[in-house]
């Protein structure tokens, strides 16, 4: 049987308890977007890296069996890079070239900016180095 005590109480949650739970999940998402965000990004410049690699890669496979990078090339990178970073690769000399991967769109705030990758495999970058390879 309910007694009139029973019939006062409360069910739900009161608007403090709410309002509570929203400021501790803003607090957790004001956290944890940026991290995010510079996850995201450090996985792109990694792609970049890797796209450049790949294409010194096949400059050298070119070079070895014509004793010259002139008429090379480049490889295409995976299609998803193309929204964020220009790839292009520079052949300067029958035995020097210079590939680069500019930033674009999203990415173009990146603490490395553009990535570069020559002949004799010095990575540059307009950051820390050893950070951004």
């Amino acid at each position: 049987m309910h007694t009139e005590s029973d019939m006062n109480k409360q069910q739900g949650f009161s608007l403090v308890e709410l309002m509570i739970t929203v400021a501790i999940i803003g607090i957790l998402a004001a956290i944890a977007y940026p991290t995010y965000s510079s996850h995201v990004q450090k996985t792109r410049r990694n792609m970049a890296a890797a796209c450049l690699q790949e294409n010194a890669q096949f400059l050298e496979r070119y070079y070895t069996t014509r004793l010259t990078y002139v008429g090379a090339g480049s490889q295409p990178c995976q299609q998803e890079l193309d929204a964020f970073y220009t790839v292009a690769v520079d052949i300067t000399g029958p035995r020097t070239f210079s590939a680069t991967a500019v930033p674009k769109g999203a990415q173009s705030g990146d603490k490395c900016g553009t990535l570069t990758l020559d002949q004799t495999g010095n990575r540059g970058s307009g950051g820390d180095d050893s950070a951004c390879w």
